[in-house]
Formats: C-alpha cells, structure tokens, sequence
C-alpha cells in the first residue's frame, strides 16, 4: 500500500473491555450497503470496499487496526523476555539436505539469526563449500526471498527466482556459475511455476500481466508455457504451449533428467491434474496426453529403462507406481511397478544407485522402503523413530543419496545414505541449547461425532500433571490432501519449556490415509473437518490435558477458515483463538487471484444453490453473531498475500469488532513487506512468534518463567 496520512473521519471508535486490564478503543470501518443476491437469498457485504487493498481508506484502516493491536501488545510486560529467548533458542545453525547437479554437491546454510538461508556449492563431499547465491543481499530488510533455485545438466548456470514482500508472483534470474556473474536475464510474471532446463535454456509458464493496481487481487488466467534461453530478453523467449479455450488451466512444465521428454502438468484446481508428454529426441514432436481429465493425480517421477514412471491414485486412493512404456506413450498399456498398499499413502519415489526409494506415510509418520526397478522390495530404510523424512535427494547413477529427519522433539538431521549398503550416518546434526529428554510425544486416536477416529499427536514435559490446568495449544488445518506430519518448530519450544501442551491433530481433508480421507472433508462433506477439531478439543478437556480456561487453537490458511469456524459453532471450548492468513468469506473466495483453484476442496457458492446453502452456513464471516462470548482473537494476515488475499481477514476482524460486546479482545495483526508465509525473514517470524505466545499467555492469566 502506499504511504498516507490518516484520513481523518475514516475510522470511527468503539470502547470495549478486555480481558479486565483495559479498555481497548477499536477501529470501526465504515458500514456500506452492498447486498447480493444468491438464489434468492439476500446477502449483506458492508465492508466490500476492503477488498480494494490499494484504496487509502483500507490503508487508513489498516494503519488504525495496527496501532491498536500493538499498543496492547506492547503493554504484555513479558514480551520483550520471550522475544529475547526466542532469539537465543533461534540462533543456532540450520543445513538443507544437498544435492548434486551439473558435476557439484549444493546445500543451503543459515548461520543462526540471518533472514534468510545462503546457498553453497563444493565439487566434492569434505571440502570447503563456497557460496554461490547470499538472498540476505536481495535487500535490506530480508522482504526479498529466494523462491526458485535451478541448476543447468551441465553445471554452466544457475537458474533462481526471487518473491517480493511474501508475494507469489516470481522473477527469474540467471547466474553464470564459473564467474559468479549474473548475465541480463529478468523474467516476470511468473507465478506456481519452476524452471526445468533443457540444454541452455529453460522451460517455465507465465501468466498475463495483470492491470496497475491489480497484481496482488486479479485472478491469474492465461497461463503458458516458454523456453528461455539463458542470456537473452525475456521478450525473445519462444511460445511453447497455450490452450485459449481453457483460460483458468495452468501448465507446469518439466524435463526428465536425461532429457528426453517434457512433461506438462496441467491443472484446473488443486486437486487432479491432466499429464501431456512431448519427446524432445523427436523434432516437432506433438504433445502426447496421455491424460485429458482431472479425475485423479499423476505425477511424473521420472524416465527410466525405457519408460516414464508415473506416482498416481487412480484406482489406488492410497497411490501406486506405474510405468508407461516410450513405444506406447498410452495408459492404456501402463503396468504397475509398486501396487497400493493397504494401510499406508506412497507420498513419493526417488530413482537413485539403480533402485527405488519409496516414501511412505503411516498414521502421519515416515516409512522408507528401497525395491529394485521392477518392483521387487529389498529392505526399508531404518530411522530414528516416529517423525518426518524431507529433502530425500538422488540420482539414478549415484551411489550416495541424502534425506532430513525431524519430529516435534527431533531437530532436523541429515543423514548421508550409502544405498547399496542400506545404510545410514549423519551428514548434520543441529546443537541446540535445550533438553529435549525432558519431553515426550504420543499419539492417540480419538472419536470424531460421527465415531470415526481421528489420530492426534500430542507432545509435552514428561512429569506433566493431567489436572486440567496446563496451557495447551492444539493445532489443524484438515484441508486440500495436505498431511500434518511431525516436524520440528523452534518456536515451539518456548511453549513446552513453559509448561504448554502441543496437539496436532490430523484431521479429515487431509491426505493422511490417501485420497478418501481428503474427500471425507471436502465440499458437502467439510463439517467432518470443523467436528474433528472440536472432538480433538473435547478430548483434551476430557482426558485433563487442558481445560476451556486454558485451551488455545491456531491454523492457518485452509487452518484460518477452520479456526474462524470452530469459534462460531463452540466459542465456550477456546480461551485463545490464532486465525493466520484465513480463508473467511467462503462466498466470494475464488474472485481473487488464484482462488478459483480451491473449489474443487470446497465448492462455490455460484455452482447451486444447495452449495451456496452448505458455504453460507459455514462461512466464518457469514456467521459471527450477537450474544456469542467469542474467545480472545488474534486474527494474523499480510499486506501483500495474494494467496488467501487480506480483505478475507480485514473483512472478518471488522465485523468481529462491530458484532462482539464481550470483554475478550478482538485484534488483527497486518504484517506489511510480508505474504502468506513462504520466504518471511527470520526478524520477522520471529517478532510474530513472540506477539503470538505473549498474546495467549496473557490471555490465560499465565506468567512466563523468563
């Protein structure tokens, strides 16, 4: 937004009491009289014009909301003491698990408290790496994040995007790696897209340029795919694929290893995909589609033996491997390499030292198994124990593949995997200040309202008293065929160190037991997600961990709209309640940017009037109401998300404040120079994460050890 004086006359004042310590005085944005009309049903929208995130009257606003907000966290005497552990508890160093291409080993590296990580190359294992990309340089204030890092077969250049202010549209760059020299490549435009090379130059899609003013509200069409070629103007770059008759289709393109084929996924949503092939050995070869549909997902592992591997459910709601032959690109003649399995999700497979490496799912924790080309299963891959595998990386040819393991109380390690010995050692291992013996992970399953059980994780001090008096955080999202698995949040344990309970819970919608446990919680069926959440609450109640006194909820994103809707239908099980970058307006949702994407989770309220019924019944700003005891609100969002756009969180926080008469606070915190969360410099997650457990703290009357 630009910069303004406040507007006087723009933002009126309300006084309301808060939690007994003072009385907050809150903006209250002016009330127009816009109404729609969906099948008949009169609909009112009085705050429409926070939409228009450019306008100065919603700067105004959002000026007013933030120095509401701040000033009553300033006031939490403990704050500036969590922020300062949180800092001691960040500042130690983070390694990626590398990965080689084009002759040389890259890994990213972050020292402790640096905004972002720096990226190192080395041409053998052992030897002192040097850095090839610092985004710490992008800018000052660490706003500018590394989105894309690509590196050519032959080793010659690195290919990387960049993301503004948390914003997901991209720019390419091109980097000659033996000089270190940025050539004049800048490409824009470029949004949900990598770069694939192929030779010396790069395939990736575009979208149009949207109107001034427009960038981060206008929804994104007319995707298409390019080939760059590095150290030319983006204007010369040649039009590889466009479809005009489908303007809301979006194509990822990308090339085999070995260079044979590009692929183009082609999506209308986020759920299901087509699969074009085109051989690239054969000139003025025509795309293949070897799938027209959006019925299932297919994606492509890689080119191997003669055929295409493909990781899909189709007809295995739980994921298969197939392979679909180079001499009969059809999948028609498609033959299983690695069948569903009963009880676990095949997340994905990696092709490395001639054999298969599959990662599996079980109850929300990683499984590896190792099979040979044709399928046939070797041994698993042993790990740690109940946790997550990332970053699993390697290549046909090598013999040495690496992988990252965390869980709640895990730190992340990598690990150096010796595949033909089937063995493991550690490449990295973090040293962090702090006693993870003291703590404890289970996991329980417990009855949703309809007796379907529904795991939870739920980490804690082992001398934990079950009294019902321990602050406890549980989180969800529950969404989009996403699995909540267990990681590691530094963040996190300046909440356990204080005597808090984490749960996770991992519910309907996600993709934890494959594609029949996302559709149990999408469209008519989304009411499983909101009553497995607050079965999950229930439990805790009822198991002693926690009571309604000291019971906190977060989630973001699908996790926002989940917490925006568990507090309308159950306001009296939640003390503290953190919506974070929050889909809220389930009516008007797929106008903006890229939102259309989402309605095959959640239907729109244009498709009938029985969906626009179930949206409307639902919707988190369609349902807030008088006489409701709301918990304490700490609504998070960004100035430049154009993800889940702001208006959804500004429009719901207005109404919030109008509608509530209660004594909890209402706020909304608007990070500016920020998105919906990818590439956020370490400053500022960390700034969030002490607003976020001050604000809960001091909500449930509870004083920090610090």
């Amino acid at each position: 937004m630009k910069s303004l004086k406040f507007l006087v006359g723009a933002v009126l004042v309300v006084t309301a009491v808060s939690c007994g310590h003072e009385r907050l005085h809150y903006p209250e944005a002016r009330r127009c009289d816009q109404v729609d009309d969906y099948f008949g049903v009169k609909v009112p929208d009085p705050y429409r014009w926070l939409e228009n995130d450019t306008s100065q009257e919603t700067e105004a606003w959002v000026k007013a909301e933030n120095k509401v907000t701040f000033a009553y966290l300033e006031k939490i005497p403990y704050r500036q003491k969590i922020r300062e552990r949180l800092e001691a508890l960040w500042n130690y160093p983070k390694v990626s698990t590398p990965w080689k291409e084009g002759g040389y080993y890259f890994f990213a590296k972050n020292d402790g408290l640096q905004n972002q990580s720096v990226y190192y190359m080395m041409k053998h294992l052992g030897e002192e790496p040097k850095v090839i990309l610092d985004p710490n340089k992008f800018s000052k204030d660490g706003t500018v994040a590394l989105s894309n890092f690509s590196v050519s077969r032959d080793g010659k250049y690195l290919g990387y995007g960049i993301s503004r202010a948390g914003s997901d549209w991209q720019e390419f760059f091109v980097k000659d790696i033996a000089t270190g020299k940025d050539l004049p490549d800048h490409l824009q435009w470029i949004k949900f897209s990598g770069l694939s090379w192929y030779g010396d130059g790069f395939f990736y899609s575009r979208f149009q340029r949207p109107a001034k003013g427009q960038e981060l509200v206008a929804a994104n069409r007319y995707n298409k795919v390019y080939f760059h070629v590095a150290g030319t103007p983006q204007e010369q770059d040649k039009l590889i694929y466009e479809d005009p008759a489908h303007p809301d289709w979006s194509f990822y393109p990308w090339v085999t290893r070995d260079q044979r084929f590009l692929t183009l996924t082609v999506t209308e949503s986020t759920s299901g995909n087509a699969l074009y092939i085109k051989d690239l050995q054969k000139k003025n070869a025509p795309f293949v589609r070897l799938v027209e549909n959006f019925d299932h997902d297919y994606r492509v592992v890689g080119h191997y033996g003669g055929g295409i591997l493909i990781l899909t459910n189709d007809g295995a709601p739980r994921y298969r491997l197939i392979v679909v032959q180079d001499d009969h690109p059809s999948l028609k003649y498609a033959t299983e390499i690695i069948p569903e399995n009963a009880k676990e999700v095949l997340q994905g497979v990696t092709l490395g030292g001639g054999r298969l490496i599959a990662q599996y799912m079980k109850d929300a924790h990683s499984v590896l198994r190792v099979y040979e080309p044709d399928g046939t299963f070797l041994h698993e891959v042993s790990l740690p124990g109940i946790g997550s595998v990332g970053g699993f990386s390697g290549r046909p040819e090598d013999t040495t593949a690496f992988y990252s393991f965390t869980s709640f109380t895990f730190p992340s390690v990598v690990y150096q995997y010796d595949i033909a010995a089937n063995k493991s050692k550690v490449w990295f291992k973090p040293d962090i200040d702090f006693n993870f013996d003291d703590y404890v992970t289970q996991q329980v399953f417990y009855p949703s309202k309809d007796s379907t059980l529904i795991p939870m994780f739920i980490v804690h001090r082992k001398d934990l008293v079950l009294n019902g008096k321990n602050p406890t955080l549980l989180y969800g999202y529950g969404g989009f065929n996403i699995s909540l698995t267990p990681s590691f949040s530094v963040s996190r344990l300046v909440w356990l160190e204080n005597g808090g309970v984490y749960a996770m819970a991992n519910m309907r919608g996600g993709g934890e037991y494959g594609e029949a446990w996302h559709q149990a919680g999408t469209k008519m069926h989304k009411q499983n997600v909101f009553d497995d959440f607050i079965a999950a609450a229930e439990y805790l109640i009822k198991k002693k961990y926690t009571s309604p006194r000291y019971l906190a909820i977060q989630g973001g994103s699908n996790g926002g709209l989940l917490i925006g809707a568990v507090v309308n239908q159950r306001p009296e099980l939640f003390r503290v309640a953190i919506p974070a970058v929050g889909v809220m307006d389930m009516l008007r949702y797929h106008k903006f940017t890229i939102g259309r994407y989402w309605a095959s989770d959640y239907g729109t309220s244009e498709d009938s009037k029985e969906m626009f019924e179930y949206l409307y019944h639902y919707s988190p700003l369609h349902n807030i109401r008088p006489g409701k005891d709301y918990p304490a609100m700490l609504i998070l969002t960004a100035d430049h998300d154009d993800r889940v756009v702001p208006a959804h969180s500004f429009k719901y926080a207005a109404t919030l404040q109008y509608t509530y008469k209660g004594k909890n606070p209402v706020l909304i915190r608007i990070e500016t120079r920020a998105g919906h969360g990818g590439g956020k410099p370490v400053s500022m997650r960390i700034e969030e994460a002490a607003d976020i457990y001050s604000f809960i703290f001091y909500n449930m009357g509870i004083k920090p050890k610090y």
